[in-house]
């Protein structure tokens, strides 16, 4: 593994004057579920041009579509990706990271051990059920981003959206249940709390990297935009009223993942 290492010291590009002066390998997985505002963090991170380039590395199909149309799938060559084009000038990295790709890569390689010097960022969303309408509109429309444009028109499923509800909290419950078997203390980040001052997530994850001077976000990079509308708040409203009743706690097995 020293010899990846090198090689990402000896490939990187050169730098701009401006660029933070290199230090040692480390970096940080942002931990989290789909449509937890993950996208949004991860521009913001990318802009200050110091705190790694976060995407979904483990998701092959993801990259080829947004980045390379040659990445691989391969996790071991991915991981070389995540130390050189998820990397900035100052040998910091960054990834995210669901738990299914977790599950993806856990048997080929231990993955502690393949990022050097890794870190952990909790993310969470606190309105869970918006968390779950987005997952299900996304998924109607084909529309992950604000930047793309929807394959289809978006329609009320409250079946769906109860059923995306248990998969939210699915995947909350498995990073709380990995930090509590591990004793790992993740940096803790809200999504709504980072939408109203996205600098000190940066300022955070700076810190515990060992960065002596403040990442700056840089205005106007950030291309993505929330994509929130009246159709939200009327599938709220008509799940609530549908789903809302309030006299019995729901069972396990809504939590249990979709195959």
């Amino acid at each position: 593994m020293s010899r990846l290492f090198d090689r990402f010291r000896s490939s990187a590009a050169p730098r701009p004057a401006d660029d933070p002066a290199p230090g040692p390998l480390r970096g940080y997985a942002l931990c989290g579920a789909p449509r937890s505002g993950s996208n949004y963090i991860c521009e913001i991170l990318s802009s200050t041009g110091a705190l790694g380039r976060p995407r979904e590395y483990f998701n092959g199909a993801a990259r080829r579509i947004h980045d390379d149309p040659a990445y691989p799938d391969d996790p071991h060559a991915q991981i070389e990706r995540i130390l050189t084009m998820g990397a900035t000038g100052n040998g910091i990295y960054g990834l995210k990271l669901f738990p299914g790709l977790f599950d993806t890569v856990a048997p080929h390689l231990k993955l502690t051990e393949g990022l050097p010097n890794l870190h952990f960022v909790r993310l969470r969303r606190l309105d869970v059920l918006g968390q779950a309408m987005s997952w299900v509109r996304s998924i109607q429309t084909r529309q992950f981003r604000s930047t793309e444009t929807a394959a289809s028109a978006p329609h009320y499923d409250g079946a769906a959206i109860q059923h995306y509800v248990g998969q939210v909290c699915q995947r909350n419950a498995r990073w709380d249940m990995f930090f509590a078997r591990t004793g790992i203390r993740p940096i803790e980040l809200v999504y709504e709390s980072v939408a109203g001052d996205p600098q000190s997530a940066a300022d955070a994850i700076a810190a515990v990297l060992g960065l002596a001077d403040r990442p700056r976000i840089e205005a106007g990079v950030v291309r993505l935009a929330v994509q929130r509308d009246a159709i939200t708040d009327a599938w709220r409203e008509r799940f609530h009223s549908e789903y809302g009743d309030r006299n019995y706690i729901d069972p396990a097995t809504l939590l249990v993942e979709m195959k």
